[in-house]
């Protein structure tokens, strides 16, 4: 045990934990990284910290200025978190598709909240291209353009893969989880192959995203659709590039909400369904590469974010994902 020097400090060296349901039904080892145990409650905190730090030790912030971001949501409680502790203003815009507990907790975080409509992002009124404009707008802002910002996989380089790797005494052979900016995917991949190029780096992909066509066949094209936040993409974006993707799968919301209900009724964790996915992917890599493997994957943030969604039953009803609790097919 020891103290942190600062609430900052307390970004990252999260838990890594040995799921059971999911390592019985790959007759492996499946470890998760529990990234809801960061205070903002995901993964995200850790880009939001590093793009942060970046642009200080670029000189693009001053004293009292702004961090604007377009997001899904999650990046946006991380950089309101962030620009709380260090004295910034936070504008977030984000789709207003997303789930209304995301909405709350950055009014409740004090960021200015920005809601457009939901837009493919060739359309000027798409989420990321709104914010860019209200960042150059803004005087003595910053914006934080997760999907391009190196700074976003630079964290996971340096913090989640190392960690990962340190956790599991160096003994790991595959790594998986979804894409939104790539940038937990690129940087995790990065960093572990740097300290094993054996090491299988596999993307897990939703319907509706492109980039599971693209690591397969070389062409950007989606098929289907999903409700799940914050994961899903159409282009390869700065983080993505170079990305060292060995393998590739393509994963259901129904595939995911089987393993979203599984962890929170046997194994205690109350989950978002991108976490559902993630698992649901690390399940299909430990079986390809065969008994006794030992794969790890990311729980990206809590159910609790998803309260008046994925655990209101009219919600998924209308969805068509009101998938039997007793399910284990997965």
């Amino acid at each position: 045990m020891h103290t942190a020097t600062d609430t900052l400090a307390l970004i990252g060296h999260t838990p890594l934990v040995r799921l059971k349901g999911p390592s019985e039904a790959a007759g492996a080892e499946i470890f998760a990284k529990c990234e809801f145990a960061n205070p903002g409650a995901s993964v995200k905190d850790r880009a939001a910290l590093s793009i942060v730090e970046d642009a200080e030790a670029r000189g693009l912030i001053q004293p009292g200025g702004t961090i604007v971001e377009g997001t899904a949501g999650n990046t946006g409680i991380g950089l309101a978190l962030v620009a709380n502790a260090k004295g910034y203003r936070s504008i977030i815009v984000m789709p207003e598709t997303q789930s209304r507990e995301k909405m709350d907790t950055l009014r409740a975080l004090g960021a200015e909240l920005v809601l457009v409509p939901a837009a493919p992002y060739s359309n000027p009124g798409h989420f990321v291209h709104t914010s860019r404009r209200i960042a150059e707008e803004t005087p003595n802002a910053i914006w934080a353009n997760q999907f391009d910002n190196i700074a976003n996989r630079r964290a996971h380089i340096t913090g989640t893969a190392a960690e990962i790797w340190e956790q599991m005494g160096g003994r790991i052979d595959g790594f998986t989880c979804a894409a939104g900016t790539g940038g937990t995917l690129a940087g995790v991949g990065l960093g572990l192959k740097e300290k094993d190029e054996s090491v299988t780096i596999a993307l897990t992909d939703p319907h509706g995203a492109a980039l599971y066509d693209y690591y397969a066949h070389g062409e950007l094209r989606s098929e289907g659709t999903s409700v799940a936040e914050g994961i899903g993409q159409g282009r390869i974006t700065a983080n993505l590039d170079g990305a060292p993707i060995d393998t590739q799968f393509r994963v259901s919301d129904e595939e995911g909400m089987v393993w979203v209900r599984r962890l929170l009724a046997e194994e205690g964790l109350c989950l978002g369904l991108s976490s559902g996915i993630n698992v649901a992917g690390a399940v299909l890599l430990a079986r390809q590469l065969g008994p006794g493997s030992r794969v790890a994957t990311i729980l990206c943030d809590t159910g609790f974010r998803y309260l008046s969604t994925l655990y209101n039953p009219e919600w998924l009803a209308a969805k068509g994902l009101a998938v039997d609790s007793g399910a284990t097919s997965a």
